[in-house]
């Protein structure tokens, strides 16, 4: 029989699927992350099926009694206090135990909360980079940020409300004040809150602001320089249009468009 990947709330306890409350309430076991937290969730829905903990200090010795349980043909939920199990948590080791003993594994879609505050805030969503949660120390904080900080990507990180100004600040001083962040609290909760600003602003708004609940810190990526064309690559490129019989305002713009140039002073040249 399957693990189920069974994504949680963050928050509200009506972000959860149809087919994840179905998954819940015909499985033979649940691990939980922590079973106080979940029990909120499962009491909730009155959902009652046997339950285990499942957490970062026992999961060496869990993982053999949860493939035991699936090797007698029971299935199992891996459920997390919020999100989805595996991202940030011990799930990993579970999972890929699992894998290797040839246990079918299946993936429900639901929540996370790095994806929910990557779409709103209003950074690039194209391409990004989740990092888990920040180092706790602040030298290894700022190295990982000075090993960082030329990337293109958006960064995501789950960060601590007692190390966020400090964190804010690393970012300010090994990025640059002016690098945009976003500053994602209690997701889906009755006091969510996004921050959208400089890191020089994020910081003095949170050292003002007493910091509460679950963060979620994005980083804007580096944006890379356009590299602008000499004349002699211009001239060539628009001559090389010309010759093909492209019409001379369209090949100006399409020559503006790749070598930083403004198209009237290509089309202006004399060619």
């Amino acid at each position: 029989m399957p693990l189920y990947i069974v994504p949680t709330p963050i928050g509200n306890l009506e972000d959860i699927t149809l087919r994840a409350l179905r998954v819940l309430r015909e499985v033979d076991l649940i691990a939980a992350e922590d079973t106080r937290t979940s029990r909120v969730l499962l009491d909730h829905y009155e959902i009652v099926r046997p339950m285990v903990s499942y957490h970062e200090h026992n999961k060496i010795e869990r993982i053999e009694d949860i493939l035991d349980v699936m090797g007698k043909g029971g299935s199992v939920a891996l459920i997390s206090d919020a999100g989805t199990p595996g991202l940030s948590d011990p799930g990993y080791e579970l999972i890929n135990a699992c894998l290797l003993a040839g246990v079918e594994v299946v993936s429900l879609p639901g929540p996370t909360a790095a994806i929910t505050a990557l779409v709103a805030s209003g950074l690039p969503t194209d391409r990004f980079l989740f990092l888990g949660f920040l180092p706790r120390r602040q030298f290894a904080l700022v190295g990982l940020l000075n090993e960082l900080q030329n990337r293109p990507e958006t960064l995501i990180a789950y960060e601590s409300p007692y190390r966020l100004v400090e964190a804010l600040q690393a970012v300010r001083e090994v990025m640059g004040a002016s690098r945009p962040v976003c500053v994602a609290r209690e997701l889906s909760k009755m006091f969510e809150e996004f921050f959208r600003g400089t890191a020089e602003e994020a910081v003095a708004y949170f050292q003002e602001q007493p910091v509460r609940g679950e963060i979620t810190l994005l980083i804007g990526g580096q944006v890379q320089a356009a590299s602008v064309w000499t004349e002699s690559q211009v001239r060539a490129a628009f001559s090389e249009r010309l010759a093909r019989g492209e019409k001379r305002n369209d090949a100006a713009r399409a020559v503006a468009a790749d070598s930083g140039w403004n198209k009237r002073d290509i089309y202006a040249l004399d060619l």
